[in-house]
C-alpha cells in the first residue's frame, strides 16, 4: 500500500514523502491516527497545491516583516518619562514602555518581542532588539526624554 505522509513518522519518513508500507500498518495505524493518507493521484496533487500555497504565504509574510524591519530601523522613537529631583528617571524604561510608544506610532509590537540589554534609568539615546519572526531582527533606536 502506498501512503503520503502528512506528518513526520519516526523510522519511516518525513511529511510529504510517498512510502510503500504493509496494508495493516498503513490502514490501522498511519491513516487511522492521521499520520498519512492513501497515496492516490488526487491526494498527491492536493498536497502539492497546499504546499505551494504555504510557500506563497510564507514569502508574503517575509516581505511584510522586511518592510516592518526597515520602518523600525529608519525611525527614532521618543519616550518621555518623569524626572526626579536629582535628574534621574522615576523607575526604568521597560519593553512595555517601548511597546506602548510604538502603539502610539501605529505599530502593534508585542512587548515580549522587544529585548533590552540592561535597565534604562537615564535619559539618552538607546537601542533595543526587536524579534519579528522567521529569524528577522530589527534594531530600534529610541530616545528617552525627561518631563
Amino acid at each position: 500500500m502506498k501512503v503520503l505522509l502528512i506528518k513526520d513518522v519516526k523510522n519511516l519518513g518525513k511529511a510529504g514523502e510517498v512510502k510503500e508500507v504493509k496494508d495493516g500498518y498503513g490502514k490501522n495505524f498511519l491513516v487511522a491516527k492521521g499520520f498519512a493518507k492513501v497515496a492516490t493521484d488526487d491526494v498527491i496533487k492536493e498536497w502539492q497545491k497546499e504546499q505551494e500555497k504555504k510557500r506563497e504565504q510564507e514569502a508574503a509574510e517575509l516581505e511584510r516583516l522586511k518592510g516592518l524591519k526597515e520602518r523600525l530601523e529608519s525611525t527614532t522613537l521618543k519616550i518621555t518619562k518623569k524626572l526626579g529631583a536629582n535628574g534621574s528617571l522615576f523607575g526604568a524604561i521597560t519593553n512595555h514602555d517601548i511597546s506602548d510608544a510604538l502603539k502610539k506610532d501605529g505599530l502593534d509590537i508585542d512587548k515580549k518581542l522587544i529585548h533590552l540589554d540592561h535597565a534604562i534609568k537615564a535619559t539618552g539615546i538607546y537601542e533595543a532588539d526587536v524579534k519579528l519572526g522567521h529569524g528577522i531582527h530589527a534594531k530600534l533606536k529610541f530616545e528617552v526624554v525627561g518631563e
